[in-house]
């Protein structure tokens, strides 16, 4: 295996345990395909986990973009942080 490996599902069964461990020391992803398909990819768990978190951020910030381009094409103004503490009970 070498560099950011891509290997047939039928190469990678027998080789599953050198493969995590591979993934686990490298952080790189091992790919399988089949009929020249990717169709997985075995990763450092941690790994998957920043990747996961790094993905939620940035789909706070596209909401939080969203939310501010409606507010200026509609001229709404945004909610004061007290009064929305205010409204839910908060404050």
């Amino acid at each position: 295996m070498s560099g950011s490996d891509t290997l047939n599902i039928s190469e990678a069964r027998p080789q599953l345990a050198a493969i995590v461990d591979r993934a686990r020391a490298e952080h790189e992803p091992v790919y399988v395909t089949r009929r020249g398909r990717r169709i997985a990819a075995v990763i450092d768990a941690d790994d998957l986990d920043h990747v996961l978190a790094l993905a939620e951020d940035m789909a706070d910030i596209l909401a939080a973009e969203q939310a501010r381009a409606e507010m200026r094409a509609t001229g709404e103004a945004p909610i004061p942080w007290e009064e929305v503490k205010a409204d839910l009970g908060l404050a």
